[in-house]
C-alpha cells in the first residue's frame, strides 16, 4: 500500500458517516469510524472484511514516514503519537500502539476551522478566561471530551484581542492558528522538543505572555507550570480528570507528602479556572457539551490549602456560586434538560449525584405540569368487622 492509496481509504472513511470523529484500524476487524459516539464499519472498494496485521503495519509505516523519533518510541514503548495530513481536506492526531503482538491505529480527526466561544455556545463565564493576565487555567475531561477545542477557542479569543506572544507545546499540533493581533509559535512534541518539562523550561526564555501545555503529565511539568504562572505568565493546560475536585487531588498526588503543603499554597495562589467537560448525546443527533466551571475565590483557595471538609467541598462551593456563572455537572445537566437539549436518562447518566438530579428533574416536570411518577392508583383491601368479605377500597393518589 502506498501513500496515495492510504489517502483514498481515509477519504472514503470520512465520507461514510456524518460527524466522523475517529478512524480505527484493528486486526480481524473491518476499518471502522466513530460517528456520534458509536463505531460503524466502512465498506471499501475492493471490500476489506477483516484487516490483517500486515495491512495495519503498512498503514502505520506510511503514517510514520521518515520520523525516526516516532518509530523508536513505538518499538521501545509500544505506542507512539503523531499527526497526519490528508492534503487540504483533513488533519489527524494519530496513536499507533501494539496489542497482542499486532499493531492498531486510532486517528482522531482534527478540525481545520478554529472554533470560537460563540459558535460553541459556551456559558458567558468562559469569556473571562481570555481576559486573565497571569495564573493557571486547566481544562479537564476524558479523552475525546473536547478539551483541545475549548483551549483553541480561548486562544482564538486572545489572538483576536491581545498583541501578545503565545507559545504552544502540543502533541501533536491540532489547530493551526494564524497570526492576528497575537504572534503564535506552535511547537510539536518529538519534532521541536523532547518532553513537556524541557519544552516548558525553554518557553520561559522565549518571552511569551501565554503558554499552552498540551497535558500535565508529570511532576516536573506541574512544577515548572506553577513557576511560570507565578512569574507573570498565563498558562493553559489539560488533565484527564472527571471534575474540579479530582483535578486538585490529581495534582497534589503527583508530589510526596513533605512537598504537598508547599504545592497547596502555590496552587491556591496560581489556579484561576478549572473547566471540566463531558460530551453527552443530544436530542435530535450530535453531542452536547456539559461543563463544570470553577473559578478562584477565598473559599476555593482555602479548600486547596487545607483540603476539603464538611460544607467546604469543591462541589458545594461551586453549587453556591451558580449565580456568579460557576456550575457543577449536576447543574449543567439540569440546565441542558430544561432547555430540551438532553433527555432525562442522559442527564441521570452524566451527572455526579444521581439522587440530587433526579429530584431536580421531578421539580422541573412538576412546574411543567408533567407526571413525575408512574403510580396511577393503588388498591387496598379494607378489613374490620364492618367490611363485607371480598370488599376492597380503591385509594387514588395524585
Amino acid at each position: 500500500m502506498r501513500r496515495p492509496e492510504l489517502d483514498q481509504i481515509l477519504v472514503t472513511m470520512l465520507a461514510s458517516q456524518p460527524e466522523v470523529s475517529d478512524l480505527l484500524f484493528t486486526a480481524d476487524r473491518p476499518p471502522q469510524v466513530e460517528s456520534y459516539g458509536e463505531l460503524k464499519p466502512v465498506r471499501l472498494d475492493p471490500p476489506i472484511e477483516k484487516l490483517t496485521p500486515f495491512q495495519i503495519e503498512t498503514i502505520a509505516m506510511n503514517i510514520i514516514g521518515d520520523n525516526v523519533w516516532q518509530l523508536e518510541d513505538l518499538i521501545r514503548h509500544g505506542s507512539c503519537d503523531g499527526s497526519y495530513a490528508l492534503s487540504d481536506q483533513a488533519r489527524f492526531r494519530v496513536n499507533i500502539f501494539s496489542q497482542r503482538g499486532n499493531y492498531s491505529i486510532v486517528c482522531r480527526q482534527l478540525s481545520t476551522a478554529i472554533p470560537t466561544l460563540e459558535k460553541l455556545k459556551f456559558p458567558d463565564t468562559l469569556r473571562l478566561i481570555p481576559r486573565e493576565k497571569t495564573g493557571l487555567v486547566l481544562v479537564t475531561g476524558a479523552t475525546g471530551s473536547g478539551k483541545s477545542t475549548t483551549l483553541a477557542a480561548v486562544l482564538h479569543e486572545i489572538n483576536s484581542n491581545k498583541a501578545v506572544h503565545i507559545v504552544t507545546l502540543e502533541d501533536p499540533v491540532e489547530f493551526l492558528h494564524k497570526h492576528q493581533k497575537a504572534t503564535f509559535n506552535q511547537r510539536e512534541l518529538g519534532i521541536d522538543f523532547d518532553s513537556y518539562a524541557n519544552g516548558l523550561r525553554a518557553a520561559l526564555r522565549q518571552a511569551p505572555k501565554v503558554i499552552l501545555v498540551g497535558e500535565m503529565r508529570d511532576r516536573d511539568t506541574v512544577k515548572i507550570a506553577l513557576s511560570a504562572a507565578e512569574t507573570g505568565h498565563l498558562v493553559l493546560s489539560t488533565l484527564h480528570t472527571i471534575n474540579a475536585g479530582e483535578t486538585v487531588n490529581r495534582i497534589l498526588g503527583m508530589f510526596d507528602a513533605e512537598e504537598q503543603e508547599q504545592i497547596r499554597i502555590r496552587l491556591s495562589d496560581s489556579l484561576r479556572w478549572v473547566v471540566s467537560q463531558r460530551l453527552a448525546p443530544k436530542i435530535g443527533g450530535g453531542r452536547q457539551a456539559l461543563l463544570e466551571i470553577m473559578g478562584s475565590n477565598l473559599r476555593t483557595q482555602e479548600s486547596i490549602r487545607l483540603g476539603e471538609s464538611e460544607g467546604k467541598t469543591f462541589y458545594e462551593i461551586i453549587e453556591a456560586s451558580y449565580t456568579f456563572g460557576w456550575r457543577n455537572f449536576d447543574q449543567a445537566c439540569i440546565e441542558a434538560f430544561e432547555n430540551g437539549l438532553i433527555t432525562e436518562d442522559t442527564a441521570l447518566l452524566y451527572c455526579t449525584k444521581r439522587s440530587v438530579v433526579s429530584r431536580m428533574i421531578d421539580n422541573t416536570k412538576k412546574s411543567r405540569g408533567e407526571v413525575t411518577s408512574d403510580v396511577g392508583s393503588l388498591r387496598m383491601k379494607s378489613g374490620g368487622a364492618t367490611s363485607e368479605p371480598g370488599h376492597s377500597t380503591t385509594l387514588k393518589f395524585k
